[in-house]
């Protein structure tokens, strides 16, 4: 903390200006859900989200601009804005965990649905406590760059001179909308699958699937990680299930109708799907051992700046202030009560649920600690969270199994233990990462952390809402819901295996060691991120295919920027306007997604274009997302002698 020198935010403490308003509030909440529900999309589909900051921080400065609002309603409108997206990174990471271990089939009933609220409601209020407990320590320290923060701080500063970024985000989220409605309504084909006769063998042959949320979340991540997701694939479909399906119906007598696509997808998902399991729990375990500095770090501060922070200097600072620390033990004392009593509902048992209660709460907050830590150094976006959540898991099924919880209760005390610190740490990822960006601007801190409660609990009530429209609406399409190929959820069955394997008993040991020893073999070969080869293994071929489209499209901009000699300052701007539109392109697929999603669950019949549309059209779609992908972010690289803008990292 730097004592030598006062901070002077963009907005001075002594200033009075309109910050937390009904309107900005309202703003706040509707973002939260809007983007919360896109994440969940795009999480259950393609096992990544994406960071909410800067689409909320663009989205809001564009409707405030209208109503003349200030740069702090800016900011109080972008921090609860974001709050969603942690809520649905928690909920899609083990909410369905729920359905794929059996425990909730069906997946809606009243109860389950009050239980995922309570659930989210306990872990998002408990971050947010826990952020208010250490926001002075870890928010003042200069040590700690926190990237983001930043970057989004900057956003708003540039909105007041006048910059204007929203028209490539609504442009892009019309575009993708309309492809998407486009796609559902069969005008064109959105995926290709077709096995060739070749000789006596067999050739499948797998076409990327035409979701510009894809694409869009490959250009984000860039040519590299894209091309690391794609090469799990391809040892998925290209290595490992052709090598099991060979031995598996070498001798066996075929009949002539046999379906091989279908033979062969299944063979993926009753043995490649396990391995890639296997080589996901190295993966997040080798994530946490290369941070383990950090995390030790983190861990050793959050021990002794807790006192700090509780006997924290009384000011009088508008920018200094946050919720008292009284009420803030009293809601810690009064969550962890109402966490006791969900334990209490899964398990049946009372010494049970205390110590999952007690090891939420001590692993809740140091967690939580960890995760604001590790913003502050690489961001939201890096933060590790399903691998703090599977650490978590793995303790609290060891604990279970040594109580004698055994079968179903004690799954699902683990999966209930598991969501909560999922959310918790999401949440206090992404609350340490918007006040930071307040800090820089003037906000007010209590402010701030009281808008994020509201938005926390109202994206808690909706949140199942989507989950649980994807899931019908896949089922009356003709998938299987969660954990299907459609919606793999790849974290969410990871929780659910492990759970069912440590305290049931299910787990399927050789298929897991042997994903085990390929992760550890990927570690030794220096591969940049097991764990994202393992996922791209478990996602569906066509998902990881048009992913790797994206990152080449984002590649193929970055080698015409070099060619032309762009300075830093057009690199920026081109980086900015293309996530801009990846971002854009994605909240519309999803939003339009979920929309047919709910008049499949409703039982809506829509016309389609052609009974089975053809592939030559999805060609030229993917021609114009490239196009389009490519085009208007080269074209806006702006002049060399403009200044640069603040450049952001999703």
């Amino acid at each position: 903390m730097s004592e030598q020198k006062r901070f002077v935010p963009f907005v001075s403490p002594e200033t009075n200006m309109a910050e937390f308003t009904i309107r900005a509030l309202i703003i706040g909440l509707i973002m939260s859900v809007v983007l919360g529900a896109a994440n969940a999309y795009l999480g259950l589909k393609a096992g990544m989200t994406i960071a909410a900051t800067y689409p909320a921080a663009v989205i809001g400065m564009a409707v405030l601009r209208i109503f003349k609002g200030s740069i702090l309603e800016e900011n109080f409108a972008r921090t609860v804005g974001s709050i969603g997206e942690s809520i649905a990174a928690g909920a899609i990471f083990t909410l369905p965990a729920f359905f794929i271990a059996g425990i909730w089939v069906p997946f809606y009933t009243t109860t389950n649905y009050l239980i995922s609220v309570a659930i989210m409601v306990a872990g998002g209020v408990l971050g947010i406590m826990f952020v208010a407990m250490l926001r002075r320590v870890l928010v003042e320290d200069a040590e700690l760059p926190f990237p983001e923060s930043v970057a989004a701080a900057e956003i708003h500063k540039a909105g007041q001179r006048g910059g204007s970024s929203s028209k490539f985000l609504f442009t892009a989220m019309g575009i993708g909308a309309i492809i998407k409605a486009l796609g559902m309504l069969k005008l064109y084909a959105t995926s290709f699958k077709h096995i060739f006769s070749i000789g006596q063998g067999k050739l499948l042959f797998i076409s990327p699937d035409v979701k510009p949320a894809y694409m869009g979340v490959g250009y984000i991540i860039g040519p590299k990680l894209a091309a690391l997701n794609f090469s799990g694939g391809l040892i998925a479909w290209g290595l490992l299930t052709p090598i099991i399906a060979y031995f598996k119906f070498q001798n066996v007598e075929l009949p002539s109708d046999f379906n091989w696509l279908d033979a062969m997808t299944q063979v993926w998902k009753d043995f490649v799907r396990p391995i890639a399991i296997g080589g996901m729990l190295v993966g997040a375990g080798y994530t946490l051992f290369r941070m383990r500095k950090s995390l030790g770090a983190g861990i050793s501060r959050s021990v002794k700046d807790v006192k700090k922070a509780a006997s924290g200097i009384q000011t009088t600072d508008r920018t200094e202030k946050d919720i008292n620390i009284k009420t803030v033990s009293l809601i810690i004392l009064t969550t962890s009560i109402g966490i006791f009593f969900i334990y209490f509902y899964f398990a049946q048992n009372v010494i049970a649920a205390l110590v999952a209660t007690f090891v939420l709460v001590i692993a809740g907050f140091f967690f939580s600690a960890v995760s604001g830590y590790l913003v502050g150094i690489i961001g939201s976006s890096n933060n590790p969270v399903s691998g703090l959540t599977i650490s978590t898991l793995v303790i609290a099924a060891v604990l279970m199994v040594a109580l004698g919880m055994k079968g179903t209760e004690g799954v699902a005390a683990v999966i209930g233990v598991a969501a909560v610190i999922c959310v918790a740490a999401a949440v206090a990822g992404e609350m340490f990462q918007d006040l930071k960006a307040g800090h820089l601007l003037g906000g007010t801190p209590w402010k701030m952390q009281t808008g994020n409660i509201i938005g926390a609990i109202v994206s808690s009530f909706v949140m199942f809402i989507p989950l649980l429209i994807l899931h019908e609406g896949d089922i009356k399409m003709g998938g299987t819901g969660f954990g299907g190929e459609n919606i793999p959820a790849p974290q969410a069955s990871l929780m659910a295996i492990l759970s069912q394997g440590i305290v049931a008993g299910q787990m399927q040991w050789i298929l897991i060691i042997t994903g085990m020893l390929m992760g550890f073999g990927f570690i030794l070969m220096n591969v940049r991120s097991p764990m994202l080869v393992s996922v791209g293994m478990y996602l569906p071929l066509g998902t990881t295919f048009a992913i790797f489209i994206g990152g080449l499209i984002k590649g193929l901009v970055e080698k015409i920027s070099e060619k032309k000699q762009f300075n830093d300052a057009q690199k920026a701007r081109i980086e900015n306007t293309g996530i801009l539109l990846a971002a854009g392109m994605i909240a519309g697929e999803a939003l339009i997604g979920l929309l047919f999603a709910g008049f499949a669950f409703y039982d809506l019949k829509l016309f389609g274009f052609f009974d089975t549309p053809g592939f030559f059209i999805s060609i030229l779609v993917f021609a114009f997302i490239a196009w389009y992908f490519t085009k208007i972010p080269l074209s806006n690289a702006g002049k060399p002698d403009e200044p640069a803008p603040p450049q952001v990292s999703m």
